[in-house]
C-alpha cells in the first residue's frame, strides 16, 4: 500500500471561497476591526470637540434644557389665545425678572462675606489652632521639597524675571464679560426655541415616508418631552424646597444671611455628592465664625445634615420614584466626566443631560439595553 505524500497547505489566495468570504465579512462586520477603529475615533473626536468648544455648547445646552421645562408653559399660555412669540416674551420676562431681583437681594449679603473672608479665615484658624500642629509639620516638609526642586533653576545674579500676570480685577472683568455674553446667547436661543412652538416636530414628521411612523414619531416626541419636562421641573422644586427648608433652619438657628445660604443650598444641590458635601464645609466655617460655643457652631451643619438626608432618602425617592434614577456608579463617573469636561457649570448639568440620555434610551429601541445600563 503506497503511502502519499504530505501536502503543503495551500497559499491564502486558494483557499475555499466561502471561507474568503467569511473572512472578510468578520473584518468588516460591526465588530471589525475597521468599524472599532473608525468608532474609537469618532469618540475621541467627539470629545475633543466638547472640550474645547464648551463656551459655545453651553449656552446652547443649557437653553435645550430650559426649553424643556418652558415649553408647556407656551403651550398653556396658547390655549389662552396667547401668541407663542408672545407667550415666550412673557416667560422670559418673568424669568429674568425672578433672576435680577434674586442677584440683587443676594449681591450684598454675598459681597460682605467675600469683603470678611480673610480676617474669617484668621479667626477660624485661631479657634482651630490646636489642630495646626500636624499642618505645620506638613508645610515644612512642602517648603523644603520646594527648595529642593528651585536647586539650579534660580535665575543668575543681575538677570530680572518679569511675569506678566493680569490683575484680579481684570480676571473678574473678563470673566464678568464672557458669563453675560454666554447668558444673553442662552436667552436668546431660548426665545427662539420657545417662540417656535412645535416647528422641529412638524419638520420632522413632514420627512417621514408612512403615516405609521408620522404617528410613532409624533407619540414618542410628545412622551419624551413630558418626562423630560416633568424630571426637571420637579427637582428643581425639590431643591428650591430643600432651599427654602434651609433658609427657614438658618433662621432659627440665628445665623445671619438666611436667603443666602437657602440660595446656595438650591444650586449646588443640583450636584450630587460634591453640592452636599460643600454644603457641610460652608455651614460648619460659617458657625465656626458666628457662635462662640462649639455646640452651637455645630448647629448649622446638624440641621443641614437632617434636611439632607431627608431630601435624598425620602422626598426624591418618593416625588420621582426609581424609574429615572441612574446607577451609582454611572452617575459618579458622568459627574466626573462632565465636571472635566465643562468645569463647574457641567457638574451641575450633568444629572439632567445624563437622565435625558436614559430617557431618549428608554424610548428608542435599538438603545434600550443602554438605558437599562444607565438605570439604577
Amino acid at each position: 500500500m503506497a503511502i502519499e505524500p504530505l501536502r503543503e497547505p495551500p497559499p491564502e489566495e486558494e483557499l475555499p471561497r466561502p471561507n474568503l468570504l467569511k473572512l472578510r465579512e468578520a473584518l468588516r462586520g460591526p465588530f471589525g476591526i475597521r468599524n472599532i477603529s473608525l468608532s474609537g475615533l469618532f469618540i475621541l473626536a467627539g470629545f475633543y470637540t466638547l472640550y474645547f468648544a464648551r463656551s459655545f455648547l453651553l449656552p446652547i445646552v443649557l437653553a435645550i434644557l430650559f426649553s424643556l421645562v418652558l415649553s408647556p408653559v407656551v403651550r398653556g399660555l396658547k390655549r389662552l389665545h396667547i401668541p407663542e412669540p408672545l407667550g415666550a416674551g412673557l416667560v422670559l420676562a418673568i424669568l429674568l425678572g425672578a433672576l435680577v431681583g434674586g442677584v440683587y437681594q443676594l449681591a450684598g449679603p454675598a459681597y460682605d462675606w467675600m469683603a470678611k473672608a480673610p480676617q474669617s479665615l484668621r479667626k477660624v484658624e485661631a479657634r482651630l489652632r490646636e489642630f495646626k500642629r500636624p499642618v505645620q509639620t506638613l508645610g515644612r516638609a512642602t517648603e523644603q521639597v520646594e527648595k529642593i526642586a528651585q536647586v539650579g533653576s534660580n535665575p543668575a545674579p543681575g538677570q530680572a524675571v518679569a511675569v506678566n500676570a493680569p490683575s484680579l480685577g481684570a480676571r473678574i472683568f473678563s470673566q464678568t464679560t464672557e458669563l453675560l455674553a454666554d447668558a444673553a446667547m442662552m436667552f436668546i436661543l431660548l426665545f427662539f426655541l420657545l417662540a417656535s412652538g412645535d416647528l422641529f416636530l412638524r419638520k420632522l414628521i413632514k420627512v417621514l415616508p408612512s403615516l405609521e411612523d408620522k404617528r410613532r414619531a409624533v407619540d414618542i416626541a410628545r412622551q419624551i418631552e413630558s418626562e423630560i419636562s416633568t424630571y426637571l421641573s420637579t427637582i428643581a422644586m425639590i431643591n428650591v424646597g430643600l432651599g427654602l427648608a434651609a433658609a427657614a433652619a438658618m433662621y432659627f438657628i440665628g445665623l445671619p444671611n438666611p436667603l443666602l445660604w437657602g440660595a446656595l443650598v438650591t444650586l449646588v444641590n443640583f450636584v450630587p455628592y460634591l453640592g452636599p458635601l460643600t454644603c457641610y464645609g460652608v455651614f460648619a466655617i460659617v458657625g465656626f465664625l458666628t457662635f462662640p460655643d462649639l455646640l452651637h457652631a455645630l448647629l448649622p451643619v446638624g440641621a443641614f445634615l437632617v434636611l439632607n438626608v431627608l431630601e435624598a432618602y425620602i422626598v426624591s425617592p418618593l416625588v420621582l420614584g426609581r424609574r429615572l434614577t441612574l446607577n451609582p456608579v454611572v452617575l459618579f463617573l458622568g459627574l466626573t466626566f462632565w465636571g472635566w469636561l465643562w468645569g463647574i457649570v457641567g457638574a451641575i448639568l450633568a444629572v439632567p443631560i445624563m437622565v435625558v440620555f436614559k430617557i431618549f434610551c428608554d424610548h428608542i429601541e435599538p438603545l434600550a439595553p443602554v438605558g437599562e445600563f444607565l438605570g439604577d
